[in-house]
């Protein structure tokens, strides 16, 4: 059984501002019709990073691929992330959880966005 996907992101009280993030789940479902994927937020939107892992444990999913779609590793990812995976490690001790880079670190969206600027 493929993992799950978490798109996790900060989380923002404009409604406008997760259409970027649910465009990117929107395009894994888009290439893979039987991809499991979901968005979670930090604060200010739903549902947060362990609601989302809870949700997917219910539905008999074992394992689970969290993407942070953070351009810089902050506070967020350095501290929070860290602390959140705990929470839902401690909760689902049986779940393989899998903790991806930022996607700031990820060479293959630097490289995209330098092309883009340039283009």
């Amino acid at each position: 059984m493929k993992p799950a996907i978490i798109l996790f992101s900060h989380g923002s009280k404009d409604p406008l501002w997760r259409l970027p993030i649910e465009a990117v789940a929107a395009e894994i479902q888009l290439r893979d019709p039987s991809a499991k994927v979901c968005c979670a937020y930090l604060e200010l939107c739903m549902p947060s990073l362990p609601q989302a892992a809870a949700d997917w444990v219910a539905t008999g999913v074992q394992h689970i691929r969290i993407f942070p779609l953070f351009l810089g590793v902050g506070k967020h990812a350095r501290e929070d992330l860290p602390l959140i995976i705990e929470e839902i490690r401690s909760a689902h001790p049986d779940l393989q959880l899998e903790l991806l880079p930022t996607a700031g670190e990820s060479p293959q969206l630097r490289a995209l966005m330098a092309d883009i600027a340039m283009a």
